[in-house]
């Protein structure tokens, strides 16, 4: 099965349906599976004193609560049912993380293929037992939490009836700096898991990703914007669509340069093979019925012959013709 890549539109549509669409044009044409958003009601999901993140105001530029910052980037349920319309007609998936629990029922009742959980909710597990209770395919990001806390969230997920859990590594930092990625720690939620396990990228850049589907990520997901410059808090630490297509593009080649890993020379080492091993050839002239040794043979590259994986097979022999230097050696 391909890597399922998913282009994390997030709210980098400003709070704009016409932008939400050509975001999803962009993934379209970036080659993706899947365009991401989030939904949410703001009174849901954060007090209106709340202050934002740190890299928020960063990356904003804007000193401002995190209700005031998520009003102006929240689209309404009517928008998220457009673009879904949207997607279906061109071809593509539309996903959204809910936010909050009425979030959360809306975007069930639209038969999305499986539920997406943000780093945010791995602790929050009465949130948890009603993503579980739905009864859907689960991917959780697993940002900001270390193994224990996912096993509880697993655990929680799982008894409260989803139909599978999916795990991604992510470090929740925009954008996310090398030495804080830790991509082994994939590998150990795999290991400790056993289950389907992916990627979310917050680094600048394509290589992260990339290297995570070399170790075995079956997901990938990625931030994209139009514009790194425009207004949001999420824009600067995003990819441009012709980085996404980018990316999507080195995914697909390292899915197929991985192959099976059955250790087997492919068709065209079979015929470059026969040009480059080595045979056995006659060192000096050698007489019919005189003993083949290490002294009067050798090995070079002929195109036919005895392979030289054969030689302590031939050494000790009788000679069956005469042989002419450099001439293959033949024990028939």
């Amino acid at each position: 099965m391909s890597v399922y890549i998913i282009a994390e539109a997030g709210v980098n549509h400003n709070g704009k349906l016409d932008l939400a669409l050509k975001l999803c044009d962009a993934a379209k044409a970036a080659g993706v599976d899947a365009v991401k958003f989030q939904t949410w009601k703001t009174e849901n999901i954060v007090t209106a004193h709340a202050r934002q993140a740190a890299y928020q105001t960063e990356n904003t530029g804007v000193e401002e609560s995190q209700y005031d910052m998520l009003k102006k980037l929240e689209l309404s349920y009517d928008h998220f049912r457009y673009i879904q319309e949207y997607c279906k007609k061109i071809d593509i998936d539309f996903l959204s993380t809910p936010d909050e629990e009425e979030s959360l029922a809306f975007l069930v009742s639209l038969g999305l293929p499986f539920i997406k959980v943000g780093s945010g909710e791995v602790t929050n597990i009465p949130y948890l037992r009603k993503i579980g209770s739905q009864g859907k395919h689960v991917i959780l990001s697993t940002g900001m939490s270390n193994l224990a806390q996912v096993a509880t969230a697993y655990d929680t997920l799982v008894k409260a009836g989803a139909d599978g859990v999916s795990l991604l590594h992510c470090t929740t930092n925009y954008p996310c700096p090398m030495d804080e990625v830790n991509l082994r720690a994939m590998i150990t939620l795999r290991d400790a898991f056993k289950c389907q396990v992916g990627y979310s990228d917050h680094t600048m850049g394509t290589e992260v990703p990339v290297a995570a589907v070399a170790l075995g990520a079956e997901i990938i997901e990625k931030h994209f914007t139009l514009d790194r410059n425009m207004e949001g808090p999420d824009h600067k630490a995003s990819l441009e669509p012709a980085e996404l297509k980018l990316m999507v593009q080195q995914i697909r080649n390292i899915e197929e340069a991985l192959g099976d890993g059955i250790k087997r020379p492919n068709k065209s080492e079979a015929e470059n093979a026969k040009v480059v091993q080595k045979s056995i050839l006659a060192k000096f002239p050698i007489k019919k019925g005189e003993v083949l040794t290490e002294e009067n043979m050798t090995v070079k590259r002929a195109g036919t012959g005895i392979p030289a994986n054969l030689w302590d097979s031939v050494v000790g022999g009788a000679a069956i013709k005469d042989f002419e230097i450099d001439e293959p050696i033949k024990l028939y």
